[in-house]
């Protein structure tokens, strides 16, 4: 499985992915810091979550309509299914290329914009409230499951893609979890509550399954 996600990786370019990510970095950063220095934000680590997740929530929509969509919709799949691999395996190393690098990318993404406006407190008076602590365990265990979750919704918006063969689908229905996610009812914040984003993760990864469950059957349109 490992050497059928390292050639996934190098079949889609990773290095164009990598580059994307490194731009959108100092973006998220600069975004940061300007809501950090605003009087009225109030705990910084809501902005921080809402804002790395909404990002990474499209960036692996992006590359899941690029790495499984696209293969179908360009025929290159076919190729791929003419291997001695069960498709199931070829269809799942897509999925974990694309979960495993948005995931890595995402954890480091927090851990600096966190640790960036941390070491700015210590020498910079910010309006904001630093409500986390970066020593506390239970920080990096929140950080990782939030991590988690975010990446793998994404998968929703695969199983869509692959219905409708299109990428644009794939894409544009990513946009509605980040309504559903992160909107807030009145005083009822949506990024707040832990419960909705692990019910669809759960759902997300029903719809994997959905998603890979026939490959060995169904044929390619």
């Amino acid at each position: 499985m490992l050497k059928l996600i390292k050639l996934e990786w190098k079949k889609n370019y990773i290095g164009k992915y990598i580059r994307n990510a490194f731009i959108l970095f100092p973006v998220l950063c600069l975004l940061t810091f300007l809501v950090a220095n605003d009087a009225d934000t109030g705990e910084i680590s809501l902005f921080i979550e809402t804002l790395s997740s909404i990002s990474y929530l499209v960036f692996t929509s992006v590359m899941l309509a690029s790495f499984v969509v696209s293969a179908y919709k360009n025929k290159t799949m076919n190729l791929m299914f003419s291997y001695p691999i069960k498709r199931q395996k070829i269809l799942i190393s897509q999925m974990l290329a694309v979960w495993i690098f948005n995931f890595t990318a995402l954890v480091l993404t927090k851990l600096l914009l966190y640790g960036i406006v941390f070491v700015c407190s210590q020498f910079i008076n910010l309006p904001c409230s630093i409500d986390y602590d970066m020593i506390s365990v239970g920080f990096y265990i929140q950080l990782i499951i939030k991590a988690i979750v975010t990446v793998t919704m994404s998968f929703i918006s695969l199983f869509i893609g692959m219905s409708k063969k299109s990428s644009k689908a794939t894409i544009t229905s990513s946009f509605v979890l980040i309504i559903l996610t992160q909107a807030n009812l009145g005083d009822f914040y949506m990024a707040e509550n832990i419960i909705l984003p692990v019910i669809l993760m759960f759902v997300s990864l029903l719809f994997a399954f959905l998603s890979i469950h026939k490959a060995e059957t169904q044929d390619l349109v």
